[in-house]
């Protein structure tokens, strides 16, 4: 019996090649025939089925199988692979067996009973019946004998939808992947199948994963927002199972039988929404404050070709100003976002201006040039390493920039000014951090100075989503490469917002400010950078690699904490945040520094940056900015030597080119 089996087996496997390996042509012929020996059988059944001779309907038996292969040829069911067939085509198919069935009737209307119509009835049945069971046969033959010799991979689907039920019953076919069992929240109060598999709800995950040896769950919620994909990756991802995300039904063909490639060799889908890495619903606009500053009104963006700068830009184009002007030193980004505006507003005023944000003689022609009612300052050095190995350019860059746009608004009575900073001016423990509180600092001297009409704000961000520099932008391009993904701590936390939310953001601030205030967004909260990489591999389609599961596509490296690098960032230095008027938006105001004491030590700085010590800048910030903590922690261990030094940089004379 065995010896039976198995020559059983090696037939069916030879056969099946052989008819895998037949051209298209071939095949079609083979399915043609097929039909046409059937048929005329069929219709001898129907008559037998209705007490009636088959013997003198021979004739009658082949004319109407003629007619049956030609309306089923027209509605394609020859040209449709056995394998994917689906319930349209054989839809087609019965319609085309029922023209074929009156037209008979129709032709022997005058020929009494030569063909009962209930027989014609009958022979659309059972004609249908065969099609339908004999292309089921022989795709479960197929199915059944073309598989790789590989051991099918157990595998959950969550999401019992119509998009899961259908990559369900893709996967059947699969050589490489087994579903098992789908997870649906909607589970939870009745038991039902889909697609012949158990539906159980979330809370069993842990119990079936083990129970059934599962590694791998395929997400199938194409619809679904970005909080709930946020929610669904983290409870998966705390399960220990390998999560791919499928976006919508094109990405069934990743199911196609195949061994498991290597991920250089297979390129991440790494184009979803930023959205589904947020983990909370993006935060809305409130119109009535949105275009108060910029509608009809002479608007200088600066930095206008940066992340954050070019999507101010593009929020600005699209409420009207009156003129907007861009201020970038940087050719090509300028070049970029000014004729990405000019083709989508054309009938736009703009103004693209090359420079530095810190040279004040072209923030002067800018300003007498037009009239300039509202400024946003998004020009600045950002990234924490590069900052820090660059500090006196970073500096120079960051507060320069800061002072000499606010002069600028200033002198000639601009209405807004609006500076865009960062959570690491908050205690800060970098050179950008401290660079960047140190322009909060300029910004509210220039509100205290009173002389002038210009309403001064500051608003603070966390980490931007897709900004230059950022996490996402590294991991992407660590994806593609195939890994690993660099994290620097397991513990690391940040809040993330979107490009559009900052941009927002900073615009709706302008439009609330009174004076000196300091914004911020209430981002929820923070969320893990290990988590975000993990979501990132399984928005890609991907997998973990870890020590559980050393078949995974992607590995996850830890690389150690930056100079200066805080395992967390705040938001806030104090407890007093107020609403503002939109709910989202928090409203601070923090200790700000005498305009003249802020001046004689921004001079001081800028003769320490001129020594190039890092240890005498270092301790200047720390007198300026009395949290600041700088990752070596010198200065504050010898504040007596740092005052007597800061003290002769006082008394020396200053170079012409200090200020």
């Amino acid at each position: 019996m065995l010896a039976f089996s198995r020559r059983y087996l090696a037939a069916a496997r030879l056969l099946s090649g052989k008819l895998i390996a037949l051209k298209r042509g071939g095949k079609r012929a083979l399915m043609f025939g097929a039909d046409g020996l059937a048929l005329p059988l069929c219709f001898q059944l129907a008559l037998l089925m209705h007490g009636a001779s088959p013997a003198p309907a021979l004739p009658l038996a082949l004319l109407l199988a003629a007619t049956s292969l030609a309306a089923l040829s027209m509605s394609d069911l020859y040209g449709a692979a056995v394998r994917y067939l689906d319930q349209r085509r054989l839809a087609l198919a019965g319609l085309g067996l029922a023209g074929a069935a009156l037209c008979i009737h129709l032709l022997t209307l005058d020929r009494g009973g030569a063909c009962p119509p209930g027989a014609l009835l009958s022979y659309w049945f059972v004609a249908l019946s065969y099609l339908v069971a004999s292309r089921l046969a022989v795709r479960s033959f197929l199915q059944r004998h073309t598989r790789p010799p590989l051991a099918r991979e157990a595998v959950a689907i969550y999401g019992a939808g119509d998009t899961g039920a259908r990559l369900a019953q893709a996967m059947q076919g699969d050589g490489q992947y087994c579903p098992v069992c789908f997870f649906d929240e909607k589970a939870r109060r009745e038991q039902r199948t889909i697609a012949g598999l158990r539906v159980f709800p979330p809370e069993r995950l842990a119990e079936v994963a083990s129970t059934w040896s599962i590694r791998l769950i395929v997400v199938a919620l194409p619809a679904a927002s970005g909080e709930r994909m946020g929610a669904v990756s983290r409870m998966l991802g705390g399960a220990g199972v390998g999560i791919k995300f499928l976006r919508g039904l094109p990405d069934l063909a990743d199911h196609a039988p195949r061994r498991r490639p290597q991920p250089a060799s297979r390129p991440a889908a790494l184009d979803f929404p930023l959205e589904q890495l947020l983990g909370r619903p993006p935060v809305q606009p409130d119109p009535t404050l949105f275009a108060r500053c910029v509608r009809d009104k002479g608007v200088l963006v600066t930095g206008a070709g940066g992340s954050i700068g070019s999507e101010l830009c593009r929020q600005i184009a699209g409420l009207g100003p009156r003129c907007l002007h861009l201020l970038d030193h940087s050719e090509f980004a300028l070049y970029t976002i000014a004729q990405e505006l000019q083709a989508r507003w054309p009938k736009l005023a703009l103004r693209p201006h090359l420079g530095s944000a810190c040279n004040a003689r072209l923030l002067e022609r800018v300003m007498r040039g037009d009239r300039i009612d509202t400024i946003y300052h998004a020009a600045a050095y950002k990234h924490v390493p590069l900052v820090e190995t660059n500090m006196v350019e970073g500096l120079r860059n960051n507060v320069l920039g800061a002072q000499a746009v606010a002069r600028a608004a200033a002198h000639h009575g601009a209405d807004t000014c609006v500076l865009v900073s960062s959570d690491k001016a908050v205690r800060p423990s970098t050179i950008m951090g401290a660079s960047k509180r140190l322009s909060e600092l300029v910004f509210q001297a220039a509100q205290a100075g009173g002389a002038a009409r210009t309403v001064f704000s500051m608003v603070r961000f966390g980490n931007v989503l897709g900004s230059s520099g950022s996490v996402v932008p590294l991991f992407r391009s660590q994806l593609q490469q195939g890994g690993p993904l660099t994290v620097t701590d397991a513990a690391m936390e940040r809040y993330f917002m979107l490009i559009p939310e900052a941009a927002q953001l900073v615009i709706q601030a302008g439009a609330m400010a009174e004076g000196g205030d300091l914004f911020v967004l209430d981002m929820g909260q923070p969320v893990r950078i290990v988590d975000l990489a993990r979501r990132m591999i399984a928005l890609a389609g991907l997998t973990e690699k870890t020590a559980a599961c050393p078949q995974g596509d992607i590995e996850i490296r830890y690389v150690g904490l930056y100079p200066g690098e805080k395992l967390r960032e705040e938001l806030l230095t104090a407890d007093d945040a107020v609403p503002s008027r939109h709910p989202r938006i928090l409203r601070l105001k923090e200790q700000a520094l005498a305009p003249a004491l802020l001046d004689q030590s921004i001079e001081l700085l800028l003769l320490a940056c001129a020594t190039n010590d890092r240890w005498l800048i270092e301790a200047m910030l720390q007198t300026i900015i009395g949290d600041f903590a700088p990752h070596g922690g010198a200065p504050a261990a010898d504040g007596e030597r740092a005052r007597r030094a800061i003290a002769r940089l006082a008394m020396a004379p200053q170079p012409a080119h200090a200020s």
